[in-house]
């Protein structure tokens, strides 16, 4: 092992990608946790102010700068870190992509490697993602908990994973207009070419959101109804993919229902007082989806508190993701480009995507 406790791959030809905008001292734990990981690590930065790009190359790493006369997005900070890769290791085997708010833990890189050696119809590995203070906000907790999942073939991957190069050639890497939810999207392609991802049951990454207002985690989740919007928009309905499901939820819950509370109400003072069952039935159901996403976490061993303040937060999520899909089809229709959906300042942003696609409701 070297000094940082990790273990030198034996495996040649793996490469890593680090992705961020202003991340600050973020950027430097997440670089310091990957030396002696790979032979080459590339930090594609977006725009950053805060001095990122010279402490990564302080530390060493090669740093490639996105133009800034086109949009960032995190998709295609990553398909040109890629490149760069490729211009390093003609021969590159295996990419790691990292977000920059993220390090690395000991052992992950030689533990990925080897998954994909051992398999080859694999395309992505990954593991388990925490979140270094999980208990400083009840944002950052509902993130930790989005992590959550159990090993073996899975649907999509999310900003870490470690990728077969051959993969990614076959089937283009990532969409690069995609402003979130680019991962799930490439696996939407990597699947349909018989590619396997697999989520495997070892520590991967320690993440930083550090959200510490609910305004910060409405942004997070409209982007996410966003994501899901685009992702219908070029795929349609992919069986084992929840974006359809999220965004009829969402507009069901948000929408359709209380339009018909409202019209219940509305008959029952005018019409007939009967339809002021069907509003109060209509009321009840929200508490039913809050205990139904009760039972759900639990299942997945949650306590009983983590539970409920997943499935609160669930449900006050569908006006966000709604918003996130209208701002979608607002864009769409008026032929505007996309723009990434930021919800942290300078020195504080955050480049993941929201991963809730499995909740029931």
């Amino acid at each position: 092992m070297d000094r940082h406790g990790h273990e030198n791959l034996a495996i040649g030809h793996v490469g890593v990608v680090v992705i961020g905008r202003n991340e600050g001292e973020r950027l430097v734990r997440c670089l310091k946790s990957l030396d002696g990981c790979a032979e080459y690590t590339v930090y594609v930065d977006s725009g950053s102010t805060d001095g990122s790009v010279e402490r990564a190359r302080e530390l060493g790493v090669d740093v490639v700068e996105l133009d800034m006369d086109t949009p960032f997005t995190m998709a295609r900070g990553r398909n040109a870190g890629l490149d760069r890769l490729r211009e390093m290791d003609a021969e590159l085997a295996f990419v790691q992509f990292v977000d920059g708010d993220c390090e690395v833990r000991p052992g992950w890189m030689s533990r990925a490697a080897e998954e994909l050696v051992g398999d080859s119809r694999v395309a992505a590995v990954f593991g388990r993602r925490r979140e270094r203070d999980r208990d400083a906000s009840v944002y950052n907790r509902l993130v930790d908990m989005e992590w959550h999942g159990d090993a073996g073939d899975v649907a999509a991957c999310g900003g870490d994973v470690m990728m077969r190069a051959a993969a990614l050639d076959q089937v283009g890497a990532y969409t690069a207009r995609m402003i979130a939810g680019e991962e799930p999207e490439l696996c939407i392609r990597l699947g349909a070419a018989g590619w396997i991802i697999r989520r495997l049951d070892d520590e991967m990454t320690l993440h930083d959101a550090a959200i510490g207002a609910f305004s910060q985690w409405w942004q997070r989740t409209v982007r996410s109804g966003y994501a899901c919007a685009e992702t219908i928009a070029m795929h349609g309905r992919v069986p084992g993919f929840h974006d359809v499901h999220i965004v009829v939820s969402a507009i069901s819950w948000v929408v359709v229902t209380p339009l018909v509370i409202a019209a219940s109400a509305w008959l029952g003072s005018s019409v007939s007082p009967w339809w002021w069952g069907l509003a109060g039935v209509l009321i009840v159901g929200y508490a039913w989806l809050v205990l139904r996403m009760v039972r759900w976490r639990m299942g997945l061993g949650d306590s009983p508190r983590d539970a409920a303040l997943f499935a609160t937060f669930a449900v006050l999520a569908k006006p966000a993701q709604v918003l996130g899909v209208m701002r979608y089809v607002f864009n769409r229709l008026f032929r505007r480009p996309s723009r990434i959906i930021e919800y942290k300042a300078a020195g504080n942003a955050v480049t993941t995507a929201s991963t809730d696609a499995d909740s029931p409701s």
